[in-house]
This record gives structure tokens, C-alpha cells and sequence, in this order.
């Protein structure tokens, strides 16, 4: 344990050597806060021994990791840098040489300093989701949660492993997770495994399961917590049981690491389910005061909820594979069968964007799964939209969205509001996409034969034009067709163009 001990200080004296730039970047905040110096940057210390380094060729020009970062790396750091970066997404090779504890910019509102929280807030229970995650960023993660939780709210940590296969997430982490037990001897830190890739949601809900504590946090393992993170999101649960809350997240870059900050805003989704940052209702910036809380129409994956409640309304659904949707699912059913979602922004969180994620490097097949089958449980009549979003037919589109019988059930038996109520009340931002009457690829045949393929997401013909499959595309008025000539889309005198569409939605 001593050596462990020795080997962070050691960390700390280091991380100026290897640094090009300050790990944290002090971003200005958006209203006054009290002055903080900023230090010259550093610069990577040019070793004796190893002039080179000074002279080094830019081995990887066209990284991303090299665009703004590692300009005097050796070039045998270099490799090191590009070969862990192609391995986990972001730069472990600078994070490996970051202090545990390095300190993060305070970028809240100033409002949020002056507020005051009840002493009875209840107990927290924090659960780390990974797979094969760097080694420091699993450490920096659980540093930050003990060092900047109260003691008397923290009371556990749930490791959640969904079947790593680097080894030094087995040995080296037990190692400092058991020192971390030493050091706090009220905690416990519970760890999970999974025999074989369960996938985002089903990692989640192991978590929660073996949570004991009155409030589960369920955070990614590559983030880092500010001050005073807890207190703030548990009152809103302690006054609303039913309200599942998210932290404002902070972006740490992929590549220096450096702490970007981000102003709250409402989570939100399109029809594909990627995710999205929208505005708050109107109403919320009518109360001048971005300390508050702001209601959302979803969760970006992190999140924190009272455990039983969240046992009631059915966790996460665990038939969703691997990435993907299982937040919006849950944000949907959240509103739908009784509760709310809230972004409370005197809560933050520093979150590391990875430039790829290495364990899907194509999300779309996942992706596309899962919001079919968030489609075919909770949006009824608006189910379809999914299948434009994704360019798909709407029957027999030939992926398997695996059983949902359970999940129908749980809706019934919550006695969830309709999907529409959900878009009129919650999301009206949301386009109901209602006035479509086809979608997906036109093909356009030419009288010589010739086709031309014009690929569109999806089609909306005004009243004064008819097209039926096959013929062309005529104004009712002008008894002018919409056409092709020469690579450009013209109204013109009919030439005998005619169109086919794809998928035609209803006859028009």
C-alpha cells in the first residue's frame, strides 16, 4: 500500500514534465466568479539524455490526437500515445501521467456556491460501468466520487465490469481498489463481472441491483466528479422520489484532457434516437437563474434516481444490446408512467468525449436496433417515424428486436400515458413527421433508359402536386413537372420523366 502511495506523489511531480499544456482548462466562466490565476503553460522537459525529442518527426500527421496535442513527444512517445489512443478512444498515454486528484475548474453558475442543502439527504450509492477502460481513468474516477462525496452520503461503490479483457483491470485494480478500502474503512466497493459483453444497459441494471443505499448514481467510469456534485442532485430527489436527475456534464477532450465547460441544457433525441442538446421550455429562462433545475425530455445515459422507485417503473430494459436507446427508452417510460426527468445544473460532472469507441467502432447496427424495439413498445402510432429515421420499410425490415412481451406488460401494468401525451406535454419539439407521404431512395427512368437515383431521407409534396408510383411529378396548376436536367432538380415542361419512390407511407 505504501508503495501505491509513493507511486501517486510520484505521479504528481511528472504530470508537468509530460504535459504540453495544463490538464484543466480554465474556461471563462458565464457570470463573475472570483478571480483565478492562470499559470503559463508548461512545456514537455527536454530530457539530456534524449535530444531527439526536440527534433522528433511527426510520425502521425493526420491523427486527431496530434492535432492540438504532443508537439514535442519523442517518437517513440508518439507510437506509445497513437497506439493507446487507437486502443481506447482518448489519451491515455497523458492521462497515465495526470495526478488522481488533479483539481477541476468551478463552472458553475456563482449561484450555485451560495446555496445551502438539508444535513438528512439520503445515502448514495455510485455505480462505474467499463469495459477494457484505461486503468488511470477507472482510478481518477474513484479518487474524485471518495474525495468529493460526503462521507456520510456515500455509501458505496458498485464496479461493474461487463467482461474486460486487459489485465491490468484485474490484478493492478484490485490492488488499488483494496488500498482504497484501507484508507476508507465505511465504504464498501462492491465489484460485479460479467462473464461475457451484456452491453450498456444491462451493465446498468446490474449495478442497480446491487445497490443497497436509498439513491443510485449510475455514472460512465471515464468521468470525473466536481465539489459539491451530490448534494445538489439528492435534495431534488429527497423533495420528489419520482424525479430521475442528471449532472450537467462537463466535456473533457479526447486528446489533452483539458475540462471544457458546458451550460445546462435539456437532453434531448431525433427519430434515429441519437442524442442530442436542446434548449429548456420557454418558461424555464423566464426565471432568469441557470442555478435551477430544468425539466428534460430525456437522460444522455447518466443518471440518478431513488432505487426503489426506479425498481418500480422497471430499471433499464435489458433487452437492448450493446449501445444505444436505452436512455431515451427510459426517459419516455419515465414521463409516461409517473415520473419526471430534470437536469440540475449546480451539479456537474467532467465526462471524457472519446474521439471513437473502440468496442463498436460502427454504432448504426446497434443503434438501429434499439430504437426499433423502444419503437414497437412505447410509441404507438408514431412507431413508424423510427423506420423513416433509418430508412427501413415499415414491415418486414428483417432485424430481430428480441422479446418485448415483458416490457408490453410493464407498460399495462404502470398504466403509462400514451406516446402522444408525451409529445404534446413533454417533447413538442419533436417533429411528429405527420404529413409525410413517402421516404427513402427516388429513383427517377429517363425515356433512353437511363436511371437517376436521388437519394432522400424522405419526401413531402405539396397539395398542388400529384405523383403516382411510376409516372411523373406534375403541378395540378401549371400542369408543370418536377424533373431532372443535367444533375439539377427544375420545374419544367414534362418530358416524360417518370418517378419511383422507394416507400410510399399513403397514396397521394
Amino acid at each position: 500500500m505504501q508503495k501505491m502511495l509513493e507511486e501517486d506523489r510520484e505521479r504528481h511531480r511528472r504530470a508537468a514534465e509530460v504535459q504540453q499544456q495544463p490538464p484543466v482548462q480554465q474556461q471563462p466562466p458565464v457570470q463573475q466568479q472570483p478571480e483565478q490565476k492562470e499559470q503559463p503553460a508548461p512545456k514537455i522537459q527536454e530530457q539530456k539524455e534524449a535530444p531527439k525529442a526536440k527534433k522528433s518527426n511527426k510520425l502521425y500527421p493526420n491523427s486527431a490526437l496530434f492535432k492540438e496535442w504532443g508537439e514535442n513527444l519523442s517518437e517513440d512517445d508518439q507510437k506509445e500515445a497513437q497506439a493507446l489512443f487507437e486502443k481506447y478512444g482518448y489519451n491515455v498515454f497523458l492521462s497515465d501521467r495526470l495526478p488522481l486528484d488533479r483539481v477541476l475548474p468551478d463552472t458553475r453558475d456563482p449561484r450555485c456556491a451560495k446555496k445551502s442543502y438539508p444535513k438528512d439527504l439520503p445515502s448514495l450509492a455510485v455505480v462505474l460501468i467499463y469495459l477494457d477502460e484505461a486503468l488511470s481513468v477507472i482510478k481518477r474516477a474513484l479518487r474524485s466520487i471518495i474525495d468529493r462525496t460526503p462521507k456520510d452520503i456515500l455509501k458505496e461503490i458498485i464496479m461493474v465490469d461487463d467482461n474486460s479483457s486487459n489485465e491490468n483491470l484485474k490484478g493492478d485494480l484490485d490492488a488499488y481498489v483494496k488500498m482504497l478500502e484501507e484508507q476508507n474503512p465505511t465504504l464498501r466497493i462492491i465489484r460485479v463481472r460479467h462473464n461475457e459483453q451484456q452491453g450498456l444497459a444491462y451493465a446498468r441494471a446490474s449495478g442497480w441491483r446491487a445497490a443497497t443505499a436509498d439513491v443510485v448514481a449510475i455514472l460512465d467510469a471515464h468521468i470525473e466528479v466536481h465539489e459539491m456534485w451530490a448534494e445538489p442532485i439528492l435534495t431534488q430527489i429527497k423533495s420528489d422520489r419520482t424525479v430521475v436527475a442528471s449532472p450537467v456534464f462537463d466535456r473533457v477532450n479526447f486528446d489533452d484532457l483539458k475540462v471544457i465547460q458546458y451550460l445546462p441544457a435539456a437532453h434531448a433525441f431525433d427519430w434515429a434516437l441519437w442524442c442530442m442538446y436542446e434548449g429548456f421550455a420557454p418558461e424555464y429562462y423566464k426565471l432568469n437563474d441557470s442555478s435551477l433545475p430544468g425539466k428534460s425530455p430525456s437522460v444522455m445515459g447518466i443518471l440518478v434516481a431513488d432505487r426503489k422507485f426506479l425498481g418500480e417503473i422497471g430499471v433499464l430494459d435489458e433487452g437492448m444490446k450493446v449501445y444505444g436507446g436505452e436512455n431515451v427508452e427510459l426517459g419516455i417510460r419515465v414521463w409516461t408512467c409517473g415520473g419526471s426527468i430534470e437536469v440540475v445544473p449546480c451539479s456537474k460532472i467532467a465526462h471524457i468525449e472519446r474521439y471513437h469507441k473502440p468496442y463498436l467502432p460502427d454504432l448504426s447496427p446497434a443503434m438501429k436496433r434499439n430504437a426499433l424495439r423502444v419503437a414497437e413498445i412505447w410509441m404507438d402510432e408514431y412507431k413508424h417515424n423510427i423506420n423513416l429515421a433509418w430508412n427501413l420499410p415499415f414491415k418486414n425490415h428483417g432485424i430481430d428486436i428480441g422479446d418485448i412481451t415483458e416490457r408490453k406488460k410493464l407498460r399495462e401494468r404502470l398504466n403509462c400515458k400514451p406516446f402522444k401525451w408525451y409529445l404534446d406535454n413533454v417533447y413538442p419539439k419533436l417533429d411528429p413527421w405527420d404529413n409525410l407521404l413517402a421516404y427513402g431512395g427516388v429513383s427517377l427512368a429517363l425515356p433512353i433508359a437511363y436511371y437517376y437515383t436521388v437519394v432522400v431521407m424522405c419526401i413531402s409534396v405539396p397539395d398542388t402536386y400529384s405523383l403516382f408510383q411510376g409516372k411523373e411529378l406534375r403541378n395540378r396548376q401549371t400542369k408543370r413537372c418536377l424533373e431532372i436536367k443535367q444533375g439539377t432538380l427544375l420545374i419544367q415542361e414534362c418530358s416524360g420523366q417518370r418517378w419511383q419512390i422507394q416507400n410510399i407511407i399513403k397514396p397521394f
